[in-house]
């Protein structure tokens, strides 16, 4: 099976955590990153002074943040069949972190896999 491999050809600010994203194979997306901006790598991008350093590496066709933070052009590109799953991911990263977070500060005991709380 063949792969395209695409590349993000321009963008602009569309609104708040959103991206309008023209890809090498004509197609143009409007993507709310909102429900993915968690973890360590993407949580910055919730600060809209971060977000809005997004410019485009001319070199892989591909957004990039000053923080370091990306996104494979081909989940940009595919963004309604990726993105539901990468926002459930990113969910679970907040979750994860949240556990984390009680636990380094002693309001939760990890039991089983489990944090409960104290």
């Amino acid at each position: 099976m063949k792969r395209h491999i695409y590349r993000v050809k321009s963008f602009k600010i569309a609104g708040p955590f959103t991206l309008a994203i023209a890809f090498d194979d004509g197609t143009e997306r409007t993507v709310d990153f909102s429900t993915v901006l968690h973890g360590e790598i993407y949580g910055p991008l919730r600060e809209p002074r971060i977000f809005k350093t997004v410019t485009l590496d001319p070199e892989i066709g591909t957004l990039v943040w000053s923080n370091g933070a990306d996104f494979d052009p081909a989940i940009l590109h595919d963004w309604p069949e990726c993105g539901p799953e990468l926002s459930a991911k990113a969910q679970h990263w907040t979750e994860v972190e949240t556990r984390i977070s009680a636990v380094a500060e002693g309001k939760a005991k990890y039991v089983t896999g489990k944090a409960k709380n104290k």
